[in-house]
């Protein structure tokens, strides 16, 4: 790992705040990174204190003013050099991504991937920021509107995607004509780290104004210092339904505005039409998948009564072949936990189910001994449950499984919307009325609705988001852009008389 460190240019000791061009030096906290596969120290990181972020704020308001005017192709072409230098790196940055973090190596090289994969995506952007014109009612008038940019896009992410969440942000925000401020999770600010160094050698390379990409670690206070800043007009955050709804509540007391990115409590429909080999991957992944910290991690399924002990039995048997250790061995399935307070919440939601008359059909608990040194190993795990239990309406971040029956379709359908969050659903079938209802408006409620496929596994090029406790935000691809941009409508008058609308007169 010191390769990779050193390649990252990521020293033991890092300051923690950069406008693009200059690290600048803070009294803010130290953050030390402690590696989940074996609980090692990585490096440790010195957070934003108060002026160090309002130097940062400064300088992004100052590169703004000339970021904005550079045409969109050209800050496109940017973008571009942003990809191929993370095509450059993507074997460093995957494999810290998965060190620091704990997903699997394929998981974190899928990562950088993303990111290399939204630069793509935002180089063409970057000449389709479209307006729309329209007929005026008074002669000798046109109207259209067009796209600006709003200025700072302040850009707060979470631990279990340490760096594609940003980049998904980042560079939207940047074709549209943005400067962005990131506060990466303090769990994960190694990876932070990484990602401004890397960009920093392209913005020198193409001498961008400094402040365009700025960089400030830190904890809650940071992202609260943000949040009511009334310099930063947009704030994209992704985390827990309980920090989005305080950060929503104090950007919008400002009139600011925000894209927020939630919890989660996706289910999959597993119907007596499914495929139930294809239905058994998707489910499996889907549950444990980053050692279920993702948002779209599976975390219900809806089984159709006549095929619920069949599947259940297919559920039980692919546990037991699950593989659980270091994610840089490929071999593994399932890496460990961010952290121990991960696995308290992880063993208080298997006690509170038990509690509530849920019943384990593959236990859970925690790896010791050889290999699991870190304390941050944890077995997958099953229950039969109901949908109106407590735990089950909650999203734990960590695999644990919970099991439904039903009779028909739309009972199906009532439990897979009957909780509080709406990111990500699926239904396995293959019967053409049922999934037509899952997509319809009487169907699935959640911002992602899939058939045939797991929760998991979003593509770029769709708007990622949610509804109801998941935030209602949209980032990445379609027209997702348009959420980091001011609207304008323009009315030119080239005729010789100024006609007024709605046929009003006045005459001097």
């Amino acid at each position: 790992m010191r390769d990779v460190l050193a390649q990252l240019k990521i020293s033991n000791h890092n300051k923690g705040v950069s406008t693009g061009r200059e690290w600048l030096g803070s009294t803010g906290a130290v953050i030390e990174s402690y590696s989940p596969v074996n609980g090692h120290l990585i490096a440790s990181v010195a957070s934003a204190d108060r002026s160090s972020y309002d130097h940062v704020v400064a300088k992004a308001q100052q590169a703004f003013i000339e970021w904005r005017k550079v045409p969109a192709p050209k800050r496109g072409e940017v973008v571009r050099q942003m990809g191929d230098a993370l095509r450059r790196y993507k074997e460093p940055l995957g494999k810290l991504v998965s060190y620091e973090m704990g997903k699997s190596l394929q998981e974190g090289y899928g990562e950088v991937q993303e990111m290399i994969d939204i630069c793509d995506f935002a180089v063409g952007l970057s000449r389709q920021l479209y307006g729309l014109t329209m007929h005026s009612e008074r002669p000798g008038h046109r109207m259209y509107e067009q796209w600006h940019p709003m200025g700072i896009t302040g850009i707060i992410s979470a631990f279990n995607f340490p760096v594609a969440v940003w980049s998904w942000n980042t560079m939207l925000a940047w074709v549209c004509g943005n400067v962005c401020v990131w506060k990466p999770s303090e769990k994960t600010p190694l990876c932070g780290i990484a990602c401004q160094n890397i960009v920093a050698e392209v913005l020198e390379a193409n001498d961008i104004p400094e402040g365009v990409c700025c960089l400030v670690q830190g904890g809650r206070d940071v992202g609260e210092w943000m949040s009511a800043d009334e310099r930063i007009p947009l704030v994209s955050a992704t985390g827990s339904t309980r920090m989005g709804k305080a950060l929503a509540k104090t950007v919008a007391g400002r009139l600011g505005r925000s894209i927020l990115e939630l919890g989660g409590n996706n289910a999959i429909i597993i119907s007596q039409h499914a495929d139930l080999d294809i239905a058994l991957i998707g489910a499996v992944f889907g549950a444990v998948g980053t050692a279920g910290q993702r948002c779209t991690t599976t975390r219900r399924l809806i089984i159709h009564e006549s095929v619920y002990e069949s599947f259940k039995q297919k559920l039980v048997n692919a546990y037991k072949q699950l593989k659980i250790g270091n994610p840089l061995s490929p071999e593994n399935h399932v890496g460990p936990l961010i952290d121990k307070d991960a696995v308290n919440m992880y063993l208080g939601a298997i006690a509170q189910c038990k509690e509530q008359g849920g019943t384990f059909i593959v236990e859970g608990g925690v790896l010791e001994g050889n290999g699991y040194e870190s304390g941050c190993y944890v077995k997958p795990c099953i229950a039969e449950a109901n949908n109106q239990m407590a735990v089950v309406q909650h999203e734990t971040f960590a695999p644990i499984l919970y099991l439904l029956k039903y009779n028909d379709i739309e009972e199906a359908i009532a439990q897979q919307n009957g909780v509080p969050q709406g990111l990500s659903s699926s239904i396995m079938s293959l019967n053409l009325r049922e999934t037509e209802l899952f997509l319809s408006a009487a169907g699935s409620d959640c911002g992602i609705a899939n058939v045939n496929i797991g929760t998991s596994g979003a593509e770029i090029g769709g708007a990622f988001g949610g509804e109801k406790e998941t935030g209602g935000g949209r980032e990445s691809g379609s027209d997702a852009w348009k959420g980091y941009m001011r609207r304008q409508t323009n009315t030119i008058n080239y005729s010789t008389q100024l006609p007024l609308a709605q046929g009003i007169h006045f005459n001097l």
